[in-house]
């Protein structure tokens, strides 16, 4: 695996850009880390080259930003949070931002505390004090989780801070416990000092929420003009995708080619956790990466909209479109 990937690596380096490459600029929804290894592969590798295409991987600042960036025809192509292009949707109607490919099957949101809060059950969290930031997902979704848990909400308290402080606030015992995603939280506690073993988390997903989390989107321009180029990006990352998995230590190196000042180890964990927990699902190991279920879609529009109070109620086909992905065998990760 590695002689093959250096040889790729070797040729990308050596050959010229094809005659008449497509340019497609993507923007992700956050720095570059771990769990966005297999972009940063595909295109350390040449792997989008070899399509044919001329790919700008830009970092982000969260999955709104990623969907505005998308949506003002900056980029042509992104990496965000499905649930957050249904909100974007709903409240733009006439041109939808779509999804092409899932990579979370499983969204990370979660709610996460420690040990020595005695909280062990959902209910538990009735009478505490949730502390998050404001556009947290996972704290805007929290009402779902609530519902989902039989958490009354109204025995909920909140305090909304900056995002740098979250798990600090925790650790120091100013909250009872937070929302977040969990390879980063998790993490983020650790850092802390905070041993693994002291800290408890309720995945949305582990309570049957139905949500996917993030993936590839397109501008309506890309989808209804540019088909062929997202077929060819979606495959040139499934193909990087799946040697990441075999080899996660691959993709940190190509997150680390673009940020020499990443901590290895922790975006390796944070890879290991995301691949473990968000990617590698039971679906995708029956069915491959990167597909919706059309009903899936639809109880995770209908939680979105209820939960956010949207003004209207999007379809399936307004968020995702399938139909650029390979074939269902050539989707299959190892």
């Amino acid at each position: 695996m590695r002689r093959h990937w250096l040889m790729a690596a070797l040729m990308a380096l050596l050959a010229p850009a094809a005659a008449g490459a497509q340019d497609i600029r993507f923007t992700l929804d956050w720095a570059f880390q771990g769990p966005t290894a297999a972009f940063l592969h595909a295109q350390r590798a040449g792997y989008y080259r070899a399509e044919g295409l001329n790919v700008t991987i830009d970092a982000g600042q969260g999955s709104a930003g990623a969907l505005q960036r998308v949506a003002s025809g900056a980029y042509q192509m992104g990496f965000a949070d499905f649930n957050a292009a249904i909100e974007y949707n709903a409240n733009n109607p006439g041109a939808p931002i779509k999804g092409v490919m899932v990579l979370y099957d499983a969204a990370p949101f979660s709610v996460i505390t420690l040990r020595r809060t005695g909280i062990t059950t959902p209910r538990q969290l009735e009478g505490r004090t949730l502390g998050a930031p404001q556009f947290d997902a996972s704290f805007r979704l929290f009402a779902s989780f609530a519902a989902a848990t039989g958490i009354d909400r109204g025995k909920v308290r909140v305090q909304n801070m900056a995002p740098p402080l979250r798990e600090t606030m925790l650790q120091r015992g100013e909250v009872d416990f937070i929302t977040g995603h969990y390879f980063t939280s998790f993490l983020e506690l650790r850092a802390r000092g905070v041993p693994a073993e002291d800290i408890v988390v309720f995945r949305y997903a582990a309570a049957g929420l139905p949500f996917y989390g993030n993936g590839v989107i397109a501008s309506p321009t890309m989808i209804a003009t540019r088909g062929p180029q997202i077929s060819a990006f979606l495959r040139a990352t499934i193909k990087a995708l799946r040697e990441v998995v075999a080899d996660p230590r691959v993709g940190i190196a190509a997150v680390k080619a673009l940020d020499p000042l990443i901590d290895e180890r922790v975006e390796l964990e944070r890879l290991q956790l995301a691949l473990a927990e968000n990617i590698l699902t039971e679906q995708v190991a029956s069915h491959g990466v990167g597909a919706a279920s059309e009903a899936r879609l639809a109880a995770s529009i209908a939680q979105v909209t209820e939960a956010l109070g949207l003004p209207r109620r999007i379809t399936p086909a307004d968020l995702f479109d399938g139909s650029f992905l390979p074939p269902a065998e050539q989707r299959r990760l190892p």
